[in-house]
């Protein structure tokens, strides 16, 4: 291998793939499904749809043995095209027969629910049982549907869809600019920090004990060091999605703020139902 175009052509990466194997009847049909989950995996997990592309490969680009195969591609801000983030092939059986041929292994499959399920016609006939049983569709070499996607190109898909850069009013109110990562929650690092607005006036001990209830449940940070607003500006910048600040009112009515990162809004919420309005929100993250 010859490295060139970064991370795209290197010598060490990290593969992500899945061997599915099917009846070739069905076959196209298992191609479909995985041609489509696999394009939605990265559109739920929060790449625009209009920055990805599904590309069916033409017949000149197809392997001999391939009946299909489609790339998902995304527009890198630095690329003057799509970049490949995975390959969905169609192999055939072509994988398996090479398997078998050099090993000297059988390796077919036999369709248990389809034989108990037509067994029957064959009237207890063993001889024609025997027969049928080694024959298809009960007994085949199986189709391989392969989706191969490779990690880190998926890592830097993410991180350039959620490096965001806005207006925002630092600790003074003059504007300035933001640097956030719009991370989904299901990839957001920490789910939410939790401070104190000052360290003092019994703040940091209803803090502390917010963040050790709601990181028994995900990921939390908490930090009671400098001006709230650079703690704030720190957890934009790693994709902290929420942050809870504990203030004077806390101390008054029992109610916290919490943050959100994307839009800025703030509300306000009882300190004992943090935890299930994060859990809400997150949807489970």
């Amino acid at each position: 291998i010859n490295p060139r175009n970064y991370t795209f052509r290197s010598r060490e990466f990290e593969q992500m793939e899945i061997e599915f194997f099917c009846h070739e009847a069905d076959s196209m049909k298992w191609y479909e499904f995985w041609r489509n989950v696999r394009h939605s995996w990265y559109t739920n997990l929060g790449l625009r749809s209009d920055k990805l592309r599904l590309r069916d490969q033409g017949p000149e680009e197809l392997a001999h043995y391939s009946k299909a195969c489609a790339d998902i591609e995304y527009m890198f801000p630095f690329s003057d095209e799509p970049q490949e983030l995975e390959g969905v092939a169609h192999r055939g059986n072509f994988d398996l027969t090479q398997h078998a041929k050099f090993s000297g292994k059988d390796l077919t499959y036999f369709d248990d629910e389809a034989w108990e399920r037509d067994k029957a016609k064959f009237g207890g006939d063993k001889e024609a049982e025997k027969k049928a049983k080694n024959e298809p569709p009960y007994r085949f070499l199986p189709t391989v549907i392969e989706p191969s996607a490779g990690a880190d190109r998926a890592a830097l898909a993410f991180l350039c869809q959620a490096y965001t850069e806005d207006q925002a009013p630092d600790e003074k109110g003059v504007m300035q600019t933001r640097v956030l990562m719009k991370f989904h929650p299901k990839l957001a690092p920490t789910k939410v920090a939790v401070f104190p607005l000052v360290n003092k006036e019994g703040m940091p001990d209803v803090a502390a004990a917010i963040y050790r209830d709601v990181k028994k449940h995900m990921t939390a940070f908490y930090d009671e060091k400098g001006a709230v607003g650079r703690r704030y500006r720190r957890q934009d910048e790693v994709g902290t999605p929420f942050c809870v600040t504990v203030d004077g009112q806390t101390l008054q009515d029992g109610t916290v703020t919490i943050r959100d990162r994307d839009t800025l809004a703030q509300v306000r919420v009882s300190k004992d139902q943090v935890l299930p309005w994060l859990q809400e929100k997150l949807g489970g993250c």
